[in-house]
């Protein structure tokens, strides 16, 4: 190759020459970077809660000082542990309503036929494409008890699990039920057939056989709920007061840290970090099924 070539043309020339280098390459460089970018603000949390509680911001790299009892502070300062409560509660009771309802539609859709089904089916996932600010007004007069139908009020939920649980579960479940309808399809009907012929039920089989079977696609349903409802706060802001014993979550606690003169950021950070905790061990846990469900859920023909 002659020497006064360009960077470019040297390499489009590896590219054409060796191009199982040049996808080595861009592969190491696009996952180096995705991981910088995730994982850089876990360790600014971290540099922010080592660093002493006046000088958080001059931490960068490097903390401000070496200061760890901020992990601790956090629970001092603020019940943390009980906004942690209150979102592991919420997602957990989203997560089983959600695989319980998608696994009965996805059953349905994904192996029996009727008339409409894809009609339906298309406008059951089509909820899943409105933010959920959409249904703010409706949702707050529906769950406030302000709705009223032929002179009986809906329920008051304010502060309560279900006026945060309920509209989540809504906004999950489409996407749990597609996922869910492409493995249960996948399913060769002699297995379920099987069952039948044993004297199992429709349900039975469902539990017994295409559940078990398709446990990627549920685990990854499960996981991926399980992640949005901890992590919600959109919901919780309008139907919750913030307080701990009215079931605000998480987010709320975050906020608990910044009054009206002073923000406490070490201990923010350190409350970040062990909020990350319960989803970052459920995701280690369960990241084989994950990867297998997103994948193996995308291949139906």
């Amino acid at each position: 190759m002659a020497a006064d070539t360009s960077p470019s043309d040297r390499l489009f020339a590896i590219g054409f020459d060796d191009s199982d280098r040049l996808f080595r390459y861009t592969f190491y460089a696009t996952t180096l970077l995705i991981l910088l970018v995730a994982l850089f603000p876990f360790y600014y949390l971290l540099m922010l809660a080592l660093s002493n509680p006046g000088d958080t911001t001059q931490a960068g790299l490097l903390p401000a000082g070496f200061d760890p009892t901020s992990f601790v502070g956090a629970f001092q300062a603020v019940p943390f542990h009980l906004y942690m409560r209150n979102s592991l509660l919420i997602a957990v009771g989203v997560t089983a309503f959600v695989l319980v309802f998608a696994s009965l539609a996805g059953y349905v859709f994904g192996r029996m036929e009727f008339r409409g089904k894809r009609p339906l089916f298309l406008l059951l996932i089509s909820v899943s494409y409105f933010p959920g600010a959409t249904f703010i007004v409706g949702l707050f007069k529906l769950l406030t008890g302000n709705v009223s139908v032929m002179g009986t009020s809906s329920p008051n939920l304010f502060n309560s699990p279900a006026a945060v649980g309920l509209p989540l579960t809504a906004l999950a479940l489409p996407f749990a039920i597609l996922l869910l309808t492409t493995f249960y399809g996948q399913i060769p009907d002699g297995l379920e057939d099987a069952a039948r012929v044993t004297g199992s039920t429709r349900i039975g089989a469902l539990y017994r056989v295409i559940a078990p079977l398709s446990a990627p696609g549920l685990v990854t349903a499960g996981v991926l709920t399980f992640i949005t409802a901890y992590n919600e706060f959109f919901f919780s802001q309008l139907m919750t007061t913030g307080s701990p014993g009215n079931w605000s979550p998480i987010v709320w606690g975050l906020l608990r840290y910044q009054t009206e003169v002073s923000v406490r950021y070490d201990l923010m950070a350190a409350a970040s970090l062990i909020g990350v905790l319960p989803v970052a061990l459920i995701v280690l846990l369960a990241q084989r099924k994950i990867v297998s469900g997103l994948t193996s859920g995308s291949i139906k023909g």
